[in-house]
């Protein structure tokens, strides 16, 4: 790469100006195509800086980070044990990033990230499973003990990951697949939380749950429970006493129309 393109690529992806980014983008890309995906590790560099961009604070800058995530998922699998080194750096914005790519990666990330939970801490597990629950694959089967050991955790965000992420492996996994003391376990996971003080895990709950039933994953004697709660969540017992917050609600809402 010639000394002045390479200058004006820095520049570029330095600017805070969203069109600007993505010119250096579109040189990063040339760059990629002209040495391949698996020579292009300065580029990898180049691009993961730009994860520290925190979309709520510039939400014009979320369509390049969206460019950047795709990117880098273009390297391929080459960037796994590099991305889950990035994962000790800190900075919440780029590990939400780096989650999302390893996630995006597929099935190829699920040894990697089992590896690395393994010695990991309650932190670093949090953006693991995260990551696990964001690969569309039946492989995916591999890893449910890892999800319902975090919705069961002590700590609050990985208690949090893990209830979301259950429901997001239901989407992936076969239910033959899937061994019955698992998918048990699931339920019972998931029906512990709906008793849980954090509203945000509440609703997680919730809408897990209203996974397990829309994709066929609950017993019938499960269903008919998770129908009495529902309704006493939505204050349409004889109770009416309804939960207070209104995600927890609104997921009620949405999962009712599954049972």
């Amino acid at each position: 790469m010639k000394a002045e393109t390479q200058g004006s690529m820095d520049s570029l992806l330095a600017s805070g100006n969203p069109e600007e980014i993505r010119a250096g983008l579109e040189l990063v890309k040339r760059e990629i195509a002209r040495v391949g995906a698996r020579e292009a590790r300065p580029q990898f560099e180049k691009i993961t800086a730009l994860f520290t961009i925190d979309p709520f604070d510039r939400p014009d800058l979320m369509p390049v980070l969206e460019e950047a995530i795709s990117l880098t998922v273009g390297f391929g699998d080459w960037v796994i044990p590099h991305l889950l080194e990035k994962l000790d750096d800190g900075d919440l914005k780029a590990q939400m990033s780096i989650s999302t790519v390893l996630g995006r990666l597929g099935a190829e990330a699920i040894p990697h990230l089992k590896a690395a939970h393994e010695s990991a801490d309650d932190e670093r597990r949090a953006f693991l499973v995260y990551a696990l629950g964001k690969i569309k694959s039946p492989r995916v089967v591999e890893v449910v003990d890892l999800a319902i050991a975090a919705a069961r955790s002590q700590d609050m965000e990985l208690r949090d990951t893990g209830t979301r992420a259950i429901g997001k492996l239901v989407e992936s996994v076969e239910l033959a697949d899937l061994e019955e003391v698992a998918r048990r376990e699931f339920f019972a996971a998931l029906w512990e939380k709906l008793a849980e003080s954090n509203a945000g895990i509440r609703a997680k709950a919730v809408r897990s749950l209203g996974k397990m039933a829309r994709y066929g994953f609950l017993a019938g004697e499960e269903r008919s429970s998770l129908r009495v709660a529902l309704l006493r969540i939505l204050g349409r017992d004889e109770a009416f006493d309804w939960d207070r917050a209104y995600a927890v609600r609104r997921e009620a809402e949405e999962a009712l129309q599954h049972i």
